[in-house]
Protein backbone atom coordinates (compact mmCIF):
# COMPACT_ATOMS: atom_id res chain seq x y z
CA UNK A 1 0.00 0.00 0.00
CA UNK A 2 1.23 3.48 -0.93
CA UNK A 3 -0.02 7.03 -0.41
CA UNK A 4 -2.66 7.75 -3.02
CA UNK A 5 -4.13 4.23 -2.96
CA UNK A 6 -7.82 3.84 -2.23
CA UNK A 7 -8.08 1.53 0.77
CA UNK A 8 -10.53 -0.17 3.10
CA UNK A 9 -9.35 -0.38 6.70
CA UNK A 10 -10.94 -2.74 9.24
CA UNK A 11 -10.19 -2.10 12.88
CA UNK A 12 -12.12 -3.83 15.64
CA UNK A 13 -15.78 -3.13 14.81
CA UNK A 14 -15.06 -0.09 12.62
CA UNK A 15 -14.47 0.08 8.85
CA UNK A 16 -12.97 3.09 7.12
CA UNK A 17 -12.72 3.65 3.37
CA UNK A 18 -10.83 6.43 1.65
CA UNK A 19 -7.50 7.55 0.22
CA UNK A 20 -4.25 6.75 2.01
CA UNK A 21 -2.24 9.87 2.85
CA UNK A 22 1.41 10.26 3.83
CA UNK A 23 1.88 9.88 7.58
CA UNK A 24 4.34 11.54 9.92
CA UNK A 25 5.13 8.16 11.52
CA UNK A 26 5.52 4.57 10.32
CA UNK A 27 3.25 3.33 13.10
CA UNK A 28 0.05 4.94 11.83
CA UNK A 29 -1.97 4.85 8.65
CA UNK A 30 -3.73 8.10 7.71
CA UNK A 31 -6.87 7.87 5.56
CA UNK A 32 -8.88 10.72 4.07
CA UNK A 33 -12.56 9.81 4.32
CA UNK A 34 -15.26 10.82 1.86
CA UNK A 35 -16.61 13.45 4.26
CA UNK A 36 -13.30 15.29 4.27
CA UNK A 37 -11.99 14.24 7.67
CA UNK A 38 -8.73 12.37 8.14
CA UNK A 39 -8.51 9.38 10.46
CA UNK A 40 -5.34 7.88 11.93
CA UNK A 41 -5.23 4.14 12.59
CA UNK A 42 -2.62 2.01 14.37
CA UNK A 43 -1.17 -0.15 11.58
CA UNK A 44 -0.64 -3.16 13.88
CA UNK A 45 -4.31 -3.17 14.92
CA UNK A 46 -5.80 -2.86 11.44
CA UNK A 47 -6.39 -4.96 8.35
CA UNK A 48 -5.87 -3.01 5.13
CA UNK A 49 -7.22 -3.85 1.67
CA UNK A 50 -6.10 -1.87 -1.37
CA UNK A 51 -9.16 -1.15 -3.51
CA UNK A 52 -7.38 0.84 -6.23
CA UNK A 53 -3.77 1.78 -6.74
CA UNK A 54 -2.51 5.32 -7.25
CA UNK A 55 -3.86 6.60 -10.56
CA UNK A 56 -0.73 8.70 -11.15
CA UNK A 57 2.29 7.15 -12.85
CA UNK A 58 5.30 8.89 -11.35
CA UNK A 59 8.52 8.93 -13.39
CA UNK A 60 10.61 10.57 -10.67
CA UNK A 61 10.34 11.31 -6.97
CA UNK A 62 11.19 14.48 -5.12
CA UNK A 63 13.71 14.08 -2.35
CA UNK A 64 13.30 16.67 0.39
CA UNK A 65 15.92 17.01 3.10
CA UNK A 66 15.26 17.74 6.74
CA UNK A 67 16.08 21.41 6.18
CA UNK A 68 13.18 21.75 3.74
CA UNK A 69 15.39 22.05 0.67
CA UNK A 70 14.90 19.89 -2.39
CA UNK A 71 17.81 17.59 -3.23
CA UNK A 72 16.26 16.34 -6.49
CA UNK A 73 13.63 18.91 -7.22
CA UNK A 74 12.05 17.68 -10.45
CA UNK A 75 9.40 15.02 -11.03
CA UNK A 76 6.91 14.23 -13.74
CA UNK A 77 3.49 12.66 -14.16
CA UNK A 78 2.65 10.58 -17.25
CA UNK A 79 1.87 12.91 -20.18
CA UNK A 80 -1.10 13.22 -22.52
CA UNK A 81 -0.24 15.00 -25.78
CA UNK A 82 -3.74 16.51 -25.98
CA UNK A 83 -3.43 18.43 -22.69
CA UNK A 84 -1.52 21.60 -21.79
CA UNK A 85 1.48 21.28 -19.50
CA UNK A 86 1.23 22.93 -16.08
CA UNK A 87 4.12 22.97 -13.63
CA UNK A 88 3.19 22.68 -9.96
CA UNK A 89 5.82 24.41 -7.84
CA UNK A 90 5.64 23.58 -4.15
CA UNK A 91 6.98 25.87 -1.42
CA UNK A 92 4.91 24.38 1.43
CA UNK A 93 2.13 26.11 3.32
CA UNK A 94 -1.29 24.92 4.43
CA UNK A 95 -2.29 23.71 0.97
CA UNK A 96 0.60 21.24 1.20
CA UNK A 97 0.09 20.41 4.86
CA UNK A 98 -1.27 17.59 6.92
CA UNK A 99 -1.63 16.95 10.62
CA UNK A 100 1.49 15.78 12.43
CA UNK A 101 0.02 13.22 14.76
CA UNK A 102 3.01 13.45 17.09
CA UNK A 103 2.06 17.02 18.05
CA UNK A 104 -1.45 17.56 16.73
CA UNK A 105 -0.20 20.57 14.79
CA UNK A 106 -0.34 21.27 11.07
CA UNK A 107 3.00 20.74 9.36
CA UNK A 108 4.12 21.39 5.77
CA UNK A 109 5.48 18.10 4.47
CA UNK A 110 3.93 17.36 1.07
CA UNK A 111 5.77 17.56 -2.23
CA UNK A 112 4.08 18.26 -5.58
CA UNK A 113 3.02 14.64 -6.15
CA UNK A 114 1.49 14.46 -2.69
CA UNK A 115 -0.69 17.45 -3.58
CA UNK A 116 -1.85 15.64 -6.73
CA UNK A 117 -2.77 12.62 -4.66
CA UNK A 118 -4.58 14.76 -2.12
CA UNK A 119 -6.47 16.60 -4.89
CA UNK A 120 -7.55 13.91 -7.38
CA UNK A 121 -9.83 16.52 -9.02
CA UNK A 122 -6.71 17.83 -10.75
CA UNK A 123 -6.46 14.66 -12.85
CA UNK A 124 -7.28 15.03 -16.53
CA UNK A 125 -7.06 18.83 -16.57
CA UNK A 126 -3.44 19.09 -17.67
CA UNK A 127 -0.11 17.35 -17.83
CA UNK A 128 1.82 18.07 -14.66
CA UNK A 129 5.44 18.60 -13.84
CA UNK A 130 6.43 18.96 -10.21
CA UNK A 131 9.17 21.14 -8.69
CA UNK A 132 9.90 21.55 -5.00
CA UNK A 133 11.60 24.81 -4.05
CA UNK A 134 11.02 24.54 -0.29
CA UNK A 135 8.80 22.78 2.22
CA UNK A 136 8.13 25.52 4.73
CA UNK A 137 5.32 27.49 6.30
CA UNK A 138 5.27 30.90 4.68
CA UNK A 139 6.34 32.89 7.74
CA UNK A 140 9.76 31.33 7.06
CA UNK A 141 9.91 32.65 3.48
CA UNK A 142 12.94 34.84 2.76
CA UNK A 143 14.17 36.92 -0.21
CA UNK A 144 16.76 34.32 -1.32
CA UNK A 145 13.89 31.86 -1.73
CA UNK A 146 12.04 34.42 -3.89
CA UNK A 147 15.10 34.47 -6.12
CA UNK A 148 15.25 30.67 -6.26
CA UNK A 149 11.52 30.48 -6.91
CA UNK A 150 11.79 32.96 -9.80
CA UNK A 151 14.66 30.94 -11.27
CA UNK A 152 12.70 27.69 -11.07
CA UNK A 153 9.61 29.25 -12.66
CA UNK A 154 11.80 30.71 -15.42
CA UNK A 155 13.33 27.28 -16.06
CA UNK A 156 9.93 25.62 -16.28
CA UNK A 157 8.53 28.18 -18.72
CA UNK A 158 11.72 27.97 -20.77
CA UNK A 159 11.26 24.18 -20.84
CA UNK A 160 7.79 24.58 -22.35
CA UNK A 161 5.32 24.87 -19.47
CA UNK A 162 2.05 26.41 -20.63
CA UNK A 163 1.43 27.78 -17.14
CA UNK A 164 2.80 27.59 -13.61
CA UNK A 165 0.94 27.11 -10.32
CA UNK A 166 2.87 28.04 -7.18
CA UNK A 167 1.57 26.43 -3.99
CA UNK A 168 2.41 28.81 -1.15
CA UNK A 169 1.41 29.59 2.41
CA UNK A 170 -1.12 32.40 2.61
CA UNK A 171 0.51 34.57 5.28
CA UNK A 172 3.28 35.94 3.03
CA UNK A 173 1.88 35.00 -0.38
CA UNK A 174 1.35 38.65 -1.34
CA UNK A 175 5.07 39.36 -0.89
CA UNK A 176 6.18 36.39 -2.99
CA UNK A 177 3.64 37.19 -5.71
CA UNK A 178 4.94 40.77 -5.81
CA UNK A 179 8.53 39.56 -5.99
CA UNK A 180 7.87 37.35 -9.03
CA UNK A 181 5.84 40.14 -10.65
CA UNK A 182 8.95 42.32 -10.72
CA UNK A 183 11.56 39.62 -11.33
CA UNK A 184 9.85 37.89 -14.26
CA UNK A 185 8.46 38.96 -17.59
CA UNK A 186 6.32 36.01 -18.55
CA UNK A 187 4.54 34.84 -21.70
CA UNK A 188 2.31 32.45 -19.67
CA UNK A 189 0.24 32.67 -16.48
CA UNK A 190 1.97 32.27 -13.11
CA UNK A 191 -0.69 31.57 -10.49
CA UNK A 192 -0.14 31.53 -6.72
CA UNK A 193 -2.60 29.55 -4.63
CA UNK A 194 -2.86 28.16 -1.14
CA UNK A 195 -5.45 27.30 1.45
CA UNK A 196 -6.64 28.85 4.66
CA UNK A 197 -7.61 25.49 6.13
CA UNK A 198 -5.66 22.26 5.95
CA UNK A 199 -6.79 19.20 4.02
CA UNK A 200 -7.85 17.29 7.16
CA UNK A 201 -10.73 19.72 7.74
CA UNK A 202 -14.08 19.30 5.94
CA UNK A 203 -14.11 23.07 5.32
CA UNK A 204 -10.71 22.96 3.64
CA UNK A 205 -10.42 25.18 0.58
CA UNK A 206 -7.43 23.35 -0.86
CA UNK A 207 -9.27 21.38 -3.57
CA UNK A 208 -11.24 24.29 -5.02
CA UNK A 209 -8.31 26.69 -4.91
CA UNK A 210 -5.97 24.19 -6.58
CA UNK A 211 -8.48 23.32 -9.31
CA UNK A 212 -9.27 26.98 -10.04
CA UNK A 213 -5.55 27.85 -10.06
CA UNK A 214 -4.90 25.21 -12.71
CA UNK A 215 -7.76 26.55 -14.81
CA UNK A 216 -6.34 30.08 -14.45
CA UNK A 217 -2.89 28.79 -15.46
CA UNK A 218 -4.46 27.54 -18.70
CA UNK A 219 -5.98 30.98 -19.42
CA UNK A 220 -4.82 33.81 -21.68
CA UNK A 221 -3.62 36.09 -18.85
CA UNK A 222 0.19 36.12 -18.80
CA UNK A 223 0.65 37.78 -15.42
CA UNK A 224 1.44 36.80 -11.86
CA UNK A 225 -1.92 36.12 -10.20
CA UNK A 226 -3.19 35.04 -6.79
CA UNK A 227 -6.11 32.58 -6.95
CA UNK A 228 -8.10 32.13 -3.73
CA UNK A 229 -11.74 31.80 -2.65
CA UNK A 230 -13.81 34.77 -3.80
CA UNK A 231 -16.63 34.19 -1.29
CA UNK A 232 -17.38 32.13 1.80
CA UNK A 233 -19.08 29.52 -0.41
CA UNK A 234 -17.50 26.97 -2.74
CA UNK A 235 -18.64 28.77 -5.86
CA UNK A 236 -15.99 31.06 -7.28
CA UNK A 237 -12.31 31.88 -6.89
CA UNK A 238 -11.05 35.43 -7.36
CA UNK A 239 -8.00 36.19 -9.48
CA UNK A 240 -5.96 39.03 -8.00
CA UNK A 241 -3.03 40.80 -9.66
CA UNK A 242 0.08 39.81 -7.72
CA UNK A 243 1.06 43.39 -6.88
CA UNK A 244 -2.38 44.61 -5.77
CA UNK A 245 -3.48 41.83 -3.43
CA UNK A 246 -3.58 41.71 0.36
CA UNK A 247 -4.60 39.09 2.91
CA UNK A 248 -7.27 40.90 4.96
CA UNK A 249 -8.50 38.19 7.31
CA UNK A 250 -6.68 35.66 9.44
CA UNK A 251 -8.86 32.62 8.78
CA UNK A 252 -11.76 33.25 6.36
CA UNK A 253 -11.51 31.32 3.14
CA UNK A 254 -12.12 34.53 1.17
CA UNK A 255 -9.36 36.34 3.05
CA UNK A 256 -7.67 37.86 -0.01
CA UNK A 257 -8.78 41.09 -1.63
CA UNK A 258 -7.62 43.31 -4.45
CA UNK A 259 -7.02 46.72 -2.88
CA UNK A 260 -8.39 49.74 -4.73
CA UNK A 261 -10.18 47.83 -7.48
CA UNK A 262 -12.23 44.73 -8.19
CA UNK A 263 -10.34 41.47 -8.75
CA UNK A 264 -8.79 41.06 -12.17
CA UNK A 265 -11.04 38.07 -12.83
CA UNK A 266 -12.80 35.00 -11.46
CA UNK A 267 -12.89 31.24 -11.95
CA UNK A 268 -16.29 29.56 -11.62
CA UNK A 269 -15.66 26.28 -9.82
CA UNK A 270 -18.69 24.47 -11.21
CA UNK A 271 -18.44 25.51 -14.85
CA UNK A 272 -14.63 25.90 -14.84
CA UNK A 273 -15.10 29.23 -16.64
CA UNK A 274 -12.35 31.84 -16.35
CA UNK A 275 -13.70 35.39 -16.71
CA UNK A 276 -11.54 38.52 -16.74
CA UNK A 277 -13.13 41.86 -15.91
CA UNK A 278 -10.23 44.22 -16.56
CA UNK A 279 -7.33 44.51 -18.97
CA UNK A 280 -4.32 42.23 -18.63
CA UNK A 281 -1.13 41.11 -20.36
CA UNK A 282 -2.07 38.50 -22.93
CA UNK A 283 -0.39 35.13 -23.37
CA UNK A 284 2.75 35.26 -25.55
CA UNK A 285 2.66 39.08 -25.70
CA UNK A 286 6.06 39.27 -23.97
CA UNK A 287 9.27 37.31 -24.25
CA UNK A 288 10.42 35.40 -21.18
CA UNK A 289 12.96 37.35 -19.10
CA UNK A 290 14.42 37.00 -15.62
CA UNK A 291 15.88 39.78 -13.46
CA UNK A 292 16.03 38.36 -9.96
CA UNK A 293 18.75 40.41 -8.27
CA UNK A 294 17.51 41.92 -5.00
CA UNK A 295 18.86 44.36 -2.44
CA UNK A 296 17.96 42.65 0.82
CA UNK A 297 18.76 45.63 3.07
CA UNK A 298 15.35 47.33 2.83
CA UNK A 299 13.06 47.83 5.82
CA UNK A 300 9.34 48.53 6.20
CA UNK A 301 8.36 50.76 9.13
CA UNK A 302 4.89 51.82 10.30
CA UNK A 303 4.67 55.27 11.87
CA UNK A 304 2.58 55.53 15.05
CA UNK A 305 1.80 58.54 17.27
CA UNK A 306 4.49 59.09 19.88
CA UNK A 307 7.24 57.31 17.94
CA UNK A 308 10.69 58.40 19.10
CA UNK A 309 12.83 59.77 16.23
CA UNK A 310 15.66 57.65 17.66
CA UNK A 311 13.74 54.61 16.45
CA UNK A 312 14.95 55.48 12.95
CA UNK A 313 18.50 54.74 14.10
CA UNK A 314 17.76 51.06 13.52
CA UNK A 315 17.71 51.66 9.75
CA UNK A 316 20.84 53.83 9.68
CA UNK A 317 23.01 52.64 6.81
CA UNK A 318 20.22 50.64 5.18
CA UNK A 319 19.85 50.78 1.43
CA UNK A 320 16.15 51.53 1.61
CA UNK A 321 13.24 52.33 3.91
CA UNK A 322 9.52 52.08 3.18
CA UNK A 323 7.43 54.20 5.55
CA UNK A 324 3.75 53.54 6.25
CA UNK A 325 2.62 57.05 7.02
CA UNK A 326 -0.77 58.28 8.12
CA UNK A 327 -3.42 59.49 5.68
CA UNK A 328 -1.88 61.10 2.62
CA UNK A 329 1.58 60.02 3.78
CA UNK A 330 2.60 61.85 6.93
CA UNK A 331 4.76 61.33 10.02
CA UNK A 332 5.35 63.53 13.06
CA UNK A 333 7.37 66.60 12.13
CA UNK A 334 10.04 65.62 14.68
CA UNK A 335 10.99 62.64 12.47
CA UNK A 336 11.60 64.72 9.34
CA UNK A 337 15.15 65.94 10.20
CA UNK A 338 16.23 62.36 10.89
CA UNK A 339 14.70 61.19 7.61
CA UNK A 340 16.57 63.95 5.80
CA UNK A 341 19.82 62.69 7.34
CA UNK A 342 19.07 59.13 6.20
CA UNK A 343 18.46 60.33 2.64
CA UNK A 344 21.66 62.38 2.68
CA UNK A 345 23.57 59.29 3.81
CA UNK A 346 22.29 57.27 0.86
CA UNK A 347 19.15 55.55 2.14
CA UNK A 348 16.26 55.65 -0.32
CA UNK A 349 13.16 56.57 1.70
CA UNK A 350 9.73 55.94 0.17
CA UNK A 351 6.37 56.96 1.62
CA UNK A 352 3.24 54.79 1.48
CA UNK A 353 -0.02 55.06 3.40
CA UNK A 354 -1.49 52.98 6.19
CA UNK A 355 -4.92 53.52 4.65
CA UNK A 356 -6.24 50.58 2.66
CA UNK A 357 -7.64 52.79 -0.09
CA UNK A 358 -6.34 55.94 -1.78
CA UNK A 359 -2.88 57.24 -2.56
CA UNK A 360 -0.05 59.23 -1.04
CA UNK A 361 0.01 62.94 -1.84
CA UNK A 362 2.52 65.00 0.11
CA UNK A 363 1.70 68.26 -1.59
CA UNK A 364 -1.46 69.07 0.37
CA UNK A 365 -0.15 69.83 3.87
CA UNK A 366 3.02 71.44 5.18
CA UNK A 367 4.22 68.15 6.68
CA UNK A 368 4.05 66.47 3.29
CA UNK A 369 5.89 69.30 1.56
CA UNK A 370 8.62 69.12 4.22
CA UNK A 371 8.95 65.38 3.61
CA UNK A 372 9.37 65.96 -0.12
CA UNK A 373 11.94 68.66 0.61
CA UNK A 374 13.80 66.13 2.77
CA UNK A 375 14.07 63.79 -0.22
CA UNK A 376 11.31 61.31 0.62
CA UNK A 377 9.73 59.71 -2.46
CA UNK A 378 6.00 59.15 -2.95
CA UNK A 379 4.74 55.66 -3.86
CA UNK A 380 1.23 56.67 -4.96
CA UNK A 381 -1.21 53.91 -4.07
CA UNK A 382 1.38 51.12 -4.09
CA UNK A 383 0.72 48.80 -1.16
CA UNK A 384 3.38 49.00 1.58
CA UNK A 385 4.42 45.34 1.29
CA UNK A 386 4.58 45.58 -2.48
CA UNK A 387 6.58 48.81 -2.19
CA UNK A 388 9.18 47.04 -0.04
CA UNK A 389 9.63 44.25 -2.58
CA UNK A 390 9.66 46.75 -5.46
CA UNK A 391 12.37 48.87 -3.80
CA UNK A 392 14.46 45.74 -3.17
CA UNK A 393 14.20 45.00 -6.88
CA UNK A 394 14.63 48.56 -8.15
CA UNK A 395 17.82 49.17 -6.18
CA UNK A 396 19.48 46.33 -8.09
CA UNK A 397 17.82 46.56 -11.49
CA UNK A 398 16.98 50.20 -12.21
CA UNK A 399 19.26 53.05 -13.27
CA UNK A 400 16.84 55.58 -11.78
CA UNK A 401 15.33 54.24 -8.54
CA UNK A 402 13.24 57.38 -7.90
CA UNK A 403 11.62 57.13 -11.32
CA UNK A 404 11.06 53.38 -10.94
CA UNK A 405 9.33 53.80 -7.58
CA UNK A 406 6.94 56.34 -9.09
CA UNK A 407 6.23 54.35 -12.27
CA UNK A 408 3.94 51.34 -12.57
CA UNK A 409 6.13 48.39 -13.54
CA UNK A 410 3.79 45.46 -12.86
CA UNK A 411 0.37 46.98 -12.21
CA UNK A 412 1.30 47.93 -8.64
CA UNK A 413 0.69 51.66 -9.11
CA UNK A 414 -2.75 52.53 -10.41
CA UNK A 415 -3.28 55.62 -12.54
CA UNK A 416 -6.29 56.71 -10.46
CA UNK A 417 -7.67 55.79 -7.05
CA UNK A 418 -11.43 55.49 -7.48
CA UNK A 419 -13.84 54.30 -4.74
CA UNK A 420 -15.69 51.14 -5.73
CA UNK A 421 -17.86 48.44 -4.17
Amino acid sequence: MNPGDRVRVDRADRTFEGVALPSSTDDHLVVKLEGGYNVGVDRDAAEVEVLAEDVYEIDGRDSVGSNGDADDDTSEIAFDDDLPTITLVSTGGTIASTVDYRTGAVTAQFDAEDVLRAVPDLAGRANYRGRVVANILSENMEPPLWQELATVVHEEIEAGADGVVVMHGTDTMQYSASALSFMLETPVPIVFTGSQRSADRPSSDNVMNAVCAVEAAKSDCAEVLVCMHGSESDDVCALHRGTRVRKNHTSRRDAFETVGAEPLGTVDYETETVDFRRGYQERDARDLALANDLEADVELLKFTPGMDPAFLDVVEGSAGLILEGTGLGHVHTDLIPRLEELVADGTTVVMTSQCLEGRVCDRVYDTGRDLLEAGVLEAGDTLPGTAKVKLMWALENSDDVAEAMQTSLAGELQERSVPWE
